[in-house]
């Protein structure tokens, strides 16, 4: 190629010399032969310009060979990443219906066209699906073939010495007076030392070393279907359900016992792990002072369980990072929050209703609102059945009054303080339709009205009571409980998840930073009777530590077979060892090597 463009990487080749160069690239692989051949496993890539014309299986033919190689496998993992994205940032149906149903709600403009992209149902959409399962396809078929080739180099020797090894990108040579049976001895001998498979061939010495390069890359590859594999079983036959828990309370795991519940498509229902347990003590302590203020300290749940139906109990502390784990399935601590114990007598003075009823948590600090429901047993002071509704309001640690705010000043219930506004009427809960628990559905009720004709409503202490306008009854504050929610799960091949990112780590570490290379060791007499040493290097791809590493077995190989004095010096020549090692140019790489 021309050296008289001011720019090489903006200059081009003529037709004519681009032959010349394609004539000079078969001349020299006809001169390699089995040493130039690839030191991958990768098919060599076809373009549609080297192609002669093709039919229908040849089309199908190519088309299997660029779904098979790296490129489509990277673009399509690539693919895969960007295809995860919207499935981060957008409500899924799958994780919270609620949370896509306040989404839709909020941007009616957007939601059409999500809809249409499935972008509220990724992980199970179409084209989601598709890139998987090519994803899938792909490297199943890279690594089949790969892997077949793989097993083929390790059974076979290391190719013969090409005729000339000068073409070679490391080279080095010198005379010696020691024979060249010594010379192929002592070669093999340090070949094998040096962990290489080497044998004799003719009058050189092949070695070649580096394998597991190609080991790193089809493990990357299988790794990368293990994790497919076990995301897509996982996917199938979870299990993910909440139940929220009240101190002395208990769970069993079977479907009824849970507050809401997720699983796979192929997901049976006899297939929960049979435990229960009971939350005996749930124990939380804050930051006092400093900018920290209100940050948990400690964050446990105590509780007894039992591994199956006869299993005997156990303690065990569930914390944050810590679950509880049995026969597969855990148990994760995912929030805490307080349960006003509170007791209502009807208008003859009989105590209708007594419970520890769950508020949920509106801020850091837990304040918290929730809704007491008193659905039978109750009766007016004429004898006539009604339903009662609180809206409650609760603050672990009260301001006190006067200090404009009712929201809580601290997590822990330093003074804890329940707010009550009465209703009676009906309640809806006979209408057969599914009502949430912590909301109170005010359109069939009445309010209570104080003495001034205002609503009745309260702050309570503990032990304090609420009374009803016209002998309606009461309501008393008796006590605080504390809750924990829990979150139950199971994922199949979890284990095999991991164990398919650690693989590919390793494996894609291991094709990194190791380098196949062939060594050869040519000792041949001279017409002058003195020995000629040759010793040439090829690597998968060009680099530095080639030529270092063919210097340091050729000082080796030296010291057994030295030098021959001889009349004339080689300025190159190392003075130590009498040899010289020559590199490529990377201008004119040596054809054989990958790039």
């Amino acid at each position: 190629m021309s050296n008289t463009k001011s720019n090489p990487s903006q200059e081009r080749e003529r037709p004519d010399e681009r032959e010349v160069r394609a004539e000079q690239d078969r001349e020299t692989a006809r001169e390699l032969g089995a040493a130039g051949s690839q030191l991958s496993t990768a098919p060599r890539e076809e373009t549609l310009a080297s192609l002669p014309a093709m039919g229908v299986i040849g089309w199908v033919r190519w088309f299997w060979r660029q779904l098979t190689s790296m490129r489509v496998a990277l673009i399509l993992l690539f693919l895969l990443s960007l295809g995860a994205i919207p499935g981060s940032l957008i409500p899924q149906n799958s994780v919270d219906e609620l949370k896509v149903q306040t989404f839709k709600g909020l941007h009616t403009t957007v939601t059409p066209i999500y809809e249409k992209l499935q972008f509220f149902d990724v992980y199970s959409s179409v084209w989601f699906s598709a890139i998987y399962i090519l994803l899938f396809i792909s490297l199943i078929g890279c690594i089949v073939p790969r892997t077949g080739t793989f097993i083929g180099q390790l059974r076979s020797r290391p190719p013969l010495a090409p005729k000339r090894l000068t073409r070679l990108p490391a080279y080095t040579t010198w005379r010696t007076e020691a024979e060249p049976g010594q010379v192929h001895e002592a070669a093999l001998t340090m070949m094998r030392k040096r962990r290489y498979r080497a044998h004799v061939d003719g009058n050189a010495v092949a070695a070649e070393k580096g394998y597991l390069r190609e080991a790193g890359n089809l493990m990357f590859h299988i790794a990368l279907i293990v994790m497919l594999v076990a995301f897509a079983w996982g996917q199938l036959f979870k299990s993910e359900g909440a139940k929220l828990v009240v101190e002395g309370d208990g769970f069993s795991n079977t479907i009824t016992q849970y507050d809401d519940f997720k699983s796979g498509s192929l997901f049976d229902d006899d297939s929960l792990s049979p435990f229960s347990f009971t939350l005996d003590d749930f124990i939380g302590t804050y930051e006092r002072s400093g900018p920290q203020i209100g940050t948990p300290r400690t964050y446990e749940a105590h509780v007894t369980y039992s591994d199956g139906a006869y299993g005997k109990p156990k303690k065990k502390v569930i914390k944050v990072n810590e679950p509880l784990v049995v026969d597969g399935t855990k148990v994760y601590l995912n929030a805490h929050g307080y349960a006003p114990v509170v007791s209502v007598k009807d208008g003859r003075g009989k105590e209708v209703y007594k419970a520890a009823v769950p508020l949920l948590p509106l801020d850091n600090n837990v304040t918290s609102s929730g809704a007491i429901k008193v659905m039978d047993g109750y009766r007016d002071k004429n004898g006539k059945k009604d339903q009662l509704g609180f809206q409650a309001f609760f603050v672990p640690t009260f301001a006190g009054s006067g200090k404009g705010t009712m929201f809580s000043q601290f997590p822990a219930a330093d003074m804890p303080v329940l707010a009550l506004n009465g209703y009676h009427g009906s309640l809806g809960v006979d209408s057969g339709l599914a009502q949430n628990v912590y909301q109170l559905d005010k359109s069939k009720m009445k309010e209570f009205k104080d003495s001034k004709g205002e609503q009745l409503k309260q702050r309570l202490l503990v032990g304090e009571t609420m009374k009803l306008p016209d002998g309606a009854g009461s309501i008393t504050f008796e006590g605080l409980q504390e809750w924990a929610s829990f979150q139950i799960s199971e994922q199949p091949a979890s284990g095999w998840a991991l164990t398919g990112a650690i693989g590919a780590i390793a494996g894609l570490a291991g094709s990194l930073f190791i380098q196949r290379r062939r060594i050869w060791i040519r000792a041949v007499r001279g017409a002058d009777g003195v020995t000629v040493v040759e010793m040439a290097g090829l690597g998968r791809s060009e680099s530095a530590k080639l030529p270092e590493e063919l210097a340091d077995l050729a000082v080796t190989l030296n010291a057994v077979a030295p030098t021959a004095p001889g009349p004339d010096t080689d300025p190159d020549t190392d003075p130590d060892s009498g040899t010289h090692v020559v590199a490529a140019s990377s201008a004119e790489p040596s054809e054989g090597a990958e790039k």
